[in-house]
């Protein structure tokens, strides 16, 4: 287990991404900051430090911009981070706001040639009537440098703000999602993307529904999915048409006529959606539950768990303190075999899939000692009280988990609570307990 703790608010964190073998860890915030986690290889002496990830670079991917034809602040806030999979010893990853979308490329140089002809040790240019002897240029050894350029900006694809990007299994293209619509892009071409959903009404008073996250299938290039503010989601192949507005799948709950109230819609509203590592299963949370959707069956999910139903009668104040428009993400682990996600009082849920056990944890300072064990949480409404139990009435609404990772292999998780990164590792066994 190990902490990272930030201070200001431009630190709060707004993304959470592990690369594809999960040696590297990228977090987003809303200054406008990557930073970059590396994990530390095993030491014969210290069997436990592996797992522990340390800072392997910081830096400043989006700044503060203005539209001055529409009069719009456009913040550095980072929405999104996606990683490339690696092609040769670089390492290379998407990173958004609002508006703009830049790749970024991460290299080591750990050497640095020495004895040049015609420079000095500066750099600086020899007169060339000392230059009396050729010598052959040596690499010589220096202290490990990470260097981060930018190498292309994809600008001007969005008129509203990016909420998702994803990169295609063909390593080639990716698209951008904002509230009407998804854009396809090359990763070699800035200058122009290709519009493949576009759900914007002529009228904009008919408008009932926007995108709220999409994603690329993990093994078919030509399928995505995309969710919606009315708890839809839609599969879509790009074999079919040029254009996705007519989807393949209509992916829906029918909703339960008892239930309904003034907050239905609200509290239905997708807010992340992610395919199981198979590529069998889609995972969405909405406000309060996470729902497992078969690709085969679009009737209704297959699996719905409830993340903190104890807050069905407190919807009436989440709405006046705006708290029920929070967008919870999801993740699943590597065998797609436990789901997690955030919940509120700095607590997040996981739910094993095989033996239908769920635990409620907490990622706090007071947890977070060096090789503590995390203590399962519960909450209570009214009635008998536990010891240590929560009442409900004493959850901290300020303090909410949204953005959650899962290694990709290993049980090591990532939670992002306001300006705090925690990561938890599993040491004991590789079954969720």
């Amino acid at each position: 287990l190990s902490h990272a703790s930030l201070l200001r608010p431009s630190d709060i964190i707004s993304t959470v991404e592990f690369n594809h073998t999960g040696e590297l860890l990228a977090t987003g915030d809303k200054g406008g900051r990557v930073v970059i986690f590396q994990r530390e290889p095993e030491s014969k002496n210290a069997p436990h430090s592996q797992g522990e990830y340390d800072v392997y670079s910081t830096f400043q991917s989006h700044e503060p911009e203005f539209d001055y034809l529409k009069s719009l602040e456009i913040e550095e806030k980072i929405n999104k981070i996606k990683w490339l999979p690696q092609q040769n010893a670089a390492h290379s990853l998407l990173s958004t706001n609002d508006k703009t979308i830049k790749l970024w490329k991460i290299t080591e140089r750990d050497k640095r040639p020495e004895g040049y002809n015609l420079k000095d040790e500066e750099g600086k240019l020899k007169d060339l009537s000392t230059v009396t002897s050729l010598q052959v240029p040596v690499l010589k050894p220096m202290d490990l440098m990470v260097e981060v350029s930018p190498r292309r900006i994809f600008a001007n694809g969005h008129t509203y703000h990016i909420n998702s990007i994803s990169v295609n299994s063909d390593c080639e293209t990716y698209m951008s999602a904002d509230d009407l619509r998804i854009n396809l892009w090359h990763l070699a071409i800035t200058d122009r993307s290709f519009n493949i959903v576009d759900i914007k009404p002529a009228n904009m008073e008919d408008l009932t529904e926007v995108i709220t996250a999409s994603e690329f299938h993990p093994h078919h290039c030509n399928l995505f999915v995309y969710s919606s503010s009315k708890g839809s989601l839609r599969l879509c192949d790009m074999r079919a048409a040029a254009l996705c507005d007519k989807h393949s799948k209509l992916f829906e709950e029918p909703e339960d006529p008892s239930n309904r109230s003034f907050f239905s819609e609200i509290i239905s509203s997708v807010s992340d959606v992610k395919f199981s590592h198979s590529g069998r299963y889609m995972l969405t949370r909405d406000y309060l539950t996470v729902k497992v959707w078969d690709l085969n069956m679009e009737a209704r999910p297959i699996e719905t768990y409830q993340v903190h139903d104890y807050l069905r009668s407190k919807l009436c104040s989440l709405y006046e303190n705006d708290c029920i428009f929070d967008k919870f993400e999801c993740a699943w682990n590597g065998s797609d075999s436990v789901i997690m996600t955030g919940a509120y009082n700095n607590f997040f849920r996981m739910f094993d899939r095989n033996t239908k056990r769920d635990v409620t944890l907490e990622a706090s300072r007071e947890s977070s000692k060096p090789r503590a064990v995390l203590k399962p949480r519960r909450v209570c409404v009214g009635g008998k009280r536990r010891r240590d139990d929560i009442s409900v009435d004493s959850l901290d609404f300020t303090k909410k988990i949204l953005h959650t990772a899962w290694h990709p292999a290993e049980n090591i998780i990532a939670i992002a609570a306001t300006n705090n990164l925690y990561i938890f590792q599993d040491k004991v066994n590789s079954e969720m307990h």
